[in-house]
């Protein structure tokens, strides 16, 4: 069953974060066979920061599936240079249509999982999910056998990036509650993006059938496992808030995210 949680949802305010240095892993879980899916549109100036670091990773295994769709500021020619130069380690999806997070993630998750994957992690491209964590949540995976490990801003020692604001920090906030009320889910951050799955998970999720589009797909992955009786982690994160670029979250997008959650209740309750 899934972990439960502890209420509530209010993310640390402490003035100083140090993300830690990667932890060291021992074998056999170094050389675990871990893909990193990572959607871009419009990452140009962030993409090679971003491969850079996972390169620099102890884990000889990891692979990068990046899916672009159609950045017009070249974001899929740069991730075509990367898989060049980091051939065998990097390969990228071009998708000719930007219909969506969700959409990005289904066609990147897939690839991983025809390419052998074990284990699949998710993350931003825009650097707001700090690269050292990513042994942490394996090693969290291996050891406490979870189907999936969440990086949460809100259990104990999660926190924010001290540039968010307070409207945004009450919106994160309010959503977070807003779902977890309606769908009666033991996660307290239900609209994180930065984790890792059992590629076992995710074939038991039906990822074709995914619905969601927009940052939605995170809600709806979390509450697919939840009710498959799927074993969910969390571990502390520092959310790191994007330097370059801009937030790709708009009104439609935030929409669908208010929408999905009772979509997802009657489509479950339906499910035999």
């Amino acid at each position: 069953m899934p972990s439960q949680p502890t209420p509530p949802d209010q993310p640390s305010s402490e003035p100083v974060h140090v993300t830690p240095s990667p932890v060291a892993l021992p074998a056999p879980w170094s050389g675990s066979r871990v893909t990193v899916v990572v959607p871009t549109y419009d990452e140009a100036a962030n993409l090679p920061r971003l491969v850079a670091q996972l390169m620099a990773l102890d884990l000889p295994e990891l692979r990068v599936v990046v899916v672009d769709d159609n950045s017009p500021d070249g974001t899929g020619e740069i991730a075509d240079k990367l898989a060049v130069e980091h051939r065998g380690r990097i390969s990228v999806v071009h998708r000719t249509t930007k219909d969506g997070l969700g959409r990005a993630y289904v066609a990147g998750m897939t690839h991983a999982l025809d390419e052998g994957a074990e284990f699949v992690v998710q993350m931003d491209a825009d650097l707001s999910h700090p690269v050292g964590y990513v042994p942490q949540l394996l090693g969290t995976l291996h050891s406490t056998n979870a189907d999936v490990v969440i990086g949460s801003r809100y259990v104990p020692g999660g926190s924010l990036s001290e540039r968010w604001g307070l409207r945004r920090r009450l919106l994160s906030g309010w959503a977070n509650t807003y779902v977890k009320t309606l769908l009666a889910m033991p996660v307290r951050d239900v609209t994180a993006g930065f984790k890792i799955w059992r590629s076992s998970a995710l074939r038991v999720l039906d990822l074709p059938g995914i619905e969601s589009t927009g940052y939605a797909f995170q809600v709806e992955m979390h509450y697919r496992a939840f009710r498959r009786g799927q074993k969910m982690m969390e571990i502390p994160i520092h959310f790191e808030d994007r330097v370059e670029g801009e937030s790709k979250l708009d009104a439609a997008v935030a929409l669908e995210a208010a929408l999905r959650p009772l979509r997802l209740r009657r489509a479950e309750q339906r499910r035999p």
